[in-house]
């Protein structure tokens, strides 16, 4: 800047001194402009300190040179002539003026009028671009270009980028491998990753766990169940140098592989027994169940995986299990309530499938477009539908295919369609008895209200109660199936079933990859297009979650949330590194497995590291393993496994372990638990019955899901409740009692050899000297109020008591038992 504008500059600042100073209470006169009352300070401080901008704002070079690159890089991403969000382009003067729903954004000559200036300040209840503001100087330059009269520049369209340039959105590309100092540290690519940003941050990583923690901790992760003492034992004796290979690999073979990460699935397909809805009616999905566990102990490519999940149906000659793995979009909540508008629950249950897919698979909120544009993601109104096209078109219950009316006896025709697990004879001697009894209920309805009328509605009622006994009791389980002539989808007026717009053709989001060209796509033409190595969303998606279930975050931590809200990964090389590789093994979940828990980064300790405080408080940088609070599943599991009482048994159908009486009170329909005897009381909790309205209560309390919803992640809390649930509730009573039951029959002489193994059951880890003090004087103390109260006595040892056991020590065992299941180490990961 020359003298003369440095002088000018002074002046006109010191001009603007004065303005503010004494109020802009009418027109002004700043540097030989005329500035109107009410127009803002930016635009003054343009008039004042930068006039060439200011008198040259209406040049067409103007727009070119400033303004074009801000709509470019900041609004046409979303607002362009193919996405238009909230209906209107920024891609022309003309679309820019005519606005959309909310009227015009610019109006030239006036920026105070004008809803583009009104949302990049920040000041209304709309803000644009969505979460981070534009700087000021931004600011200045689109309204003074307003203020000039909105000239376009020598071209009429402004040219948006291809696709938004938001991370997530760009296909993931394999990145090098950092340059480390401490190479001798790593043992996989994915400590290289995680090492390069500590030695950044100037941060050591922490020593590796001791080994009864390490093998507790995989056994926890890999099958949620605690390793015995002779397991501990014989790994931490072990010298081989792939000793822990050995064990994970063990541990990935396991059929109690299936069934804790099946467990982590089946949150995200929103699982349960129960429809859900005020009735709450019970269903036959458990061989969905089944299928996930048996499919992920088989390792089945995650693309297939998913393939036949959404639309196993439709694939050539499908398989009953292909079938059974559609079962993942018959989990959807129904509504059968008398007066049931059919067609409403049978859209919502669309809307469920619509929004569980992208959140499970695409991590992005699509359900924000179900009655608008989505806010913030390049997802349109239209295009929400187009993806709700491909939904669509299940065969589901709905007005517009003949069913059995709705009555006690038929409840089960919602759930169809289905496939039997009986006779075709059996199935289609229900169907001849259920159309017979559909006719008499038909019949009772048209039936007059004279003498002969009644006689002949009792006989008919009659003739219905012993039909319905005929009934047989096929098994069956819920499946996906298409109807002969799709639906026409239309969109939705804000959502509003009854109100329909345009028709649309089933398509995906045009900011991801292309969907092949088909005549008439279908949900297999989505599956695959999902699948594809193309799409850059799903493998990124995918191996976070898997991530976030070993270091209690996600890479990105918001891992329902890939879109521009959502938080930006901590180490964004490594996410893709992770996606590109998944793909690479042949979408393989076991080889990522693998790969994250042979690495040094998960075989460190978790103790707390005062130095970490101020440096990285919530460990992002991971210089130190996570202590991670149990699932409550596994909860349960532990106790079983600590008490010697699990039944191991792989699979089969849902089970009803003790609760309390009046856990089912909440139901508005009469249930009764009936609870399991034998084998079935003692199975794990993944099998236990969730009804969706009045679940277990132990699984409530430790944060089981709703299942009303997907579930990307639980919550972990900490409460009283839990800790009256692990001393009282009876399940976890009756575990406490074979608790003690096995350490008197294990270790029958010495009470020092019993603690250290009660300590080994449920810690993996020896007491130390003051513990073992504290529990000497807790027993003793035990021993001394018990002698004297048989009654107490009786009531803690139970009547399964053993005769040859003497009941004190067992009731003194199982105090200690109750309080060891109490305790913070024995229901954390460490």
């Amino acid at each position: 800047m020359d003298m003369e504008a440095a002088l000018s500059t002074a002046a006109g600042a010191a001009r603007l001194i004065l303005v503010i100073g004494n109020g802009m209470n009418d027109t002004q006169r700043i540097n030989d402009r005329t500035v109107p009352r009410g127009t803002s300070w930016a635009l003054v401080l343009m008039a004042v300190c930068v006039p060439a901008w200011a008198q040259n704002a209406a040049d067409p070079s103007y727009f070119t040179q400033k303004v074009e690159p801000i709509l470019t890089s900041r609004c046409l991403g979303c607002h362009n002539q193919k996405l238009s969000l909230a209906s209107f382009s920024m891609a022309s003067r003309e679309s820019l003026i005519k606005g959309g729903k909310r009227g015009p954004e610019v109006v030239p000559g006036k920026p105070a009028e004008s809803r583009l200036i009104d949302v990049v300040k920040h000041t209304g209840d709309l803000r644009m671009p969505p979460g981070k503001k534009l700087p000021d100087a931004e600011i200045a330059i689109l309204e003074s270009w307003v203020a000039a009269g909105a000239a376009w520049g020598s071209s009429t369209t402004a040219q948006p980028p291809p696709k938004p340039n938001h991370w997530s959105f760009v296909a993931p590309q394999r990145p090098e491998l950092p340059v480390v100092k401490n190479a001798a540290w790593t043992r996989t690519p994915v400590d290289r990753f995680i090492l390069a940003r500590l030695e950044k941050e100037g941060i050591a990583p922490a020593a590796e766990a001791q080994r009864a923690t390490l093998i507790r901790r995989v056994y926890l992760d890999l099958t949620g169940l605690l390793p015995t003492p002779e397991e501990i034992s014989a790994f931490e004796k072990d010298t081989r140098p792939d000793a822990w290979e050995r064990v994970v690999d063990q541990l990935l073979a396991s059929p109690h592989y299936g069934e804790r990460w099946g467990r982590h699935w089946l949150d995200l397909a929103r699982y349960a027994d129960s429809d859900g809805g005020s009735r709450d009616e019970p269903r036959q999905i458990w061989r969905y169940r089944d299928w996930v566990i048996n499919a992920l102990n088989a390792d089945k490519p995650f693309d297939q995986f998913v393939i036949e999940q959404l639309a196993g149906d439709l694939l050539p000659n499908a398989t009953r299990d292909q079938l059974v793995a559609t079962g993942f979009h018959r989990n959807a909540m129904l509504q059968i309530e008398a007066g049931t508008d059919r067609e409403q629950y049978r859209t919502e249950a669309v809307f469920d499938r619509v929004d569980t897919t992208g959140t499970v698979f695409l991590g992005l909120s699509v359900g924000c477009a179900r009655c608008h544009d989505h806010k913030f993601d390049p997802i349109s109104h239209r295009e929400y539908y187009s993806l709700f096209a491909f939904f669509n078109s299940s065969d589901d219950w709905g007005n517009d295919r003949p069913r059995f009316q709705i009555s006690p006896s038929n409840l089960y025709e919602v759930h169809r369609p289905l496939l039997y697990y009986s006779t075709d004879e059996e199935v289609a001697r229900r169907d001849d008895l259920m159309a017979r009894m559909n006719a008499i209920i038909e019949s009772l309805d048209k039936t007059g209200q004279d003498a002969a009328a009644a006689a002949d509605t009792k006989q008919k009622r009659e003739e219905l109660k012993t039909l319905q006994k005929q009934l047989p009791n096929l098994e069956w389980t819920m499946i996906m199936q298409e109807l002969p002539q799709p639906r026409e989808t239309h969109i939705l007026l804000s959502g509003d079933y009854l109100q329909k717009g345009e028709a649309v053709q089933p398509g995906v989001p045009a900011f991801l990859n292309a969907l092949p060209t088909v005549e008439k796509p279908n949900r297999l033409d989505f599956a695959k297009w999902l699948t594809s190595p193309a799409n850059p969303l799903l493998a990124r998606v995918t191996v976070n979650r898997i991530w976030q279930q070993y270091f209690g975050r996600g890479i990105v931590e918001t891992e329902n949330d890939f879109g521009t809200q959502g938080t930006p990964p901590t180490h964004p090389e490594l996410l893709d590194w992770l996606a590109t590789e998944f793909v690479r093994s042949g979408w393989s979940e076991k080889a990522i497995h693998r790969l994250i828990l042979t690495s040094a980064v998960y075989r460190q300790s978790s103790n707390e590291r005062p130095e970490l405080s101020l440096a990285d408080p919530r460990n992002l940088l991971l210089a130190r393993q996570a202590r991670i609070r149990l699932d409550a599943e596994i909860v349960r599991d532990s106790a079983l496994v600590a008490s010697g009482m699990l039944v191991p048994h792989v699979g089969g159908p849902s089970v009803f372990p003790p609760q309390p009486a009046k856990a089912m009170d909440a139901s508005q329909v009469a249930k009764t638990w009936t609870t399991s005897v034998g084998e079935d009381r003692y199975r794990r909790g993944i099998y236990t019955f969730f009804w969706r309205i009045t679940p277990n209560p132990a699984l409530v309390v430790f944060d089981a899901p709703s299942s009303m919803t997907t579930c990307t992640r639980r919550d972990r809390s900490n409460t009283p409740l839990q800790a009256l649930a692990l001393l009282n509730q009876t399940t976890f009573h009756e575990f406490a009692q074979g608790f003690a039951r096995r350490l008197l029959q294990d270790v029958p002489s010495s009470s020092e050899q019993r603690l250290l193994r009660a300590f080994q059951l449920t810690t993996a880890r020896a007491p130390s000297p003051p513990e073992l003090q504290k529990v000497r004087a807790f027993l003793n103390a035990e021993r001394d109020s018990l002698s004297a109260q048989p009654d107490e006595v009786q009531q803690l040892v139970g009547p399964a008591a053993p005769p040859n056991l003497d009941k004190v020590e067992l009731a003194v065992w199982t105090s200690l038992a109750r309080a060891l299941f109490n305790t913070d180490e024995f229901i954390t990961r460490e």
